[in-house]
């Protein structure tokens, strides 16, 4: 069986040096391989040819058969690494929590151990009667103990606006 620790080393030698970055590899038992890529200036599909012949030329089908697949991550593909959420700053998008909520807003910031999203929200003010707008901002962790605040996944919000 194809190992896929092989199969990163040999897409990241391909894309070393680009703003390429793997997203997920999956080998399968029957070693179908699929190799998810994105970029912080999107992917083509040149790009997505390049890693896959970096791949395939450097295994021997002879040894070993297999299936390849390389693919960029769609839009609606939930994020699965830091590099995701940093190239997605100021996209808006829905951040679902281990308590099962979902959260909207514009993704303002990403560190090690969070991201926070900024959206507006109609509030009664004291002393007013109409309800105004204003601008909060929650803070969601990748490892927290609460479930509320716990990431589950993020999507960006897909808009024709």
């Amino acid at each position: 069986m194809i190992l896929e620790h092989k199969i990163k080393e040999l897409v990241d030698a391909r894309i070393e040096g680009t703003k390429l970055f793997v997203v997920d590899i999956k080998v399968s038992p029957s070693n179908k391989i699929n190799v998810l890529i994105d970029g912080f200036d999107g992917v083509s599909i040149s790009d997505c040819v390049n890693v896959s012949r970096g791949v395939e030329h450097n295994l021997d089908r002879e040894e070993e058969d297999f299936a390849l697949e390389v693919s960029s991550a769609g839009l609606d593909t939930p994020f699965m690494v830091p590099q995701q959420y940093e190239k997605n700053i100021g996209r808006e998008v829905k951040v679902y929590t281990l308590d099962g909520r979902k959260h909207e807003g514009e993704l303002t910031h990403v560190d090690d151990q969070k991201i926070e999203i900024t959206y507006q929200e109609k509030v009664r003010i004291e002393g007013r009667k109409k309800k105004e707008l204003i601008t909060k901002v929650e803070e969601y962790f990748f490892e927290c103990e609460q479930r509320e605040k716990k990431i589950k996944d993020t999507k960006v919000i897909i808009s024709f606006k």
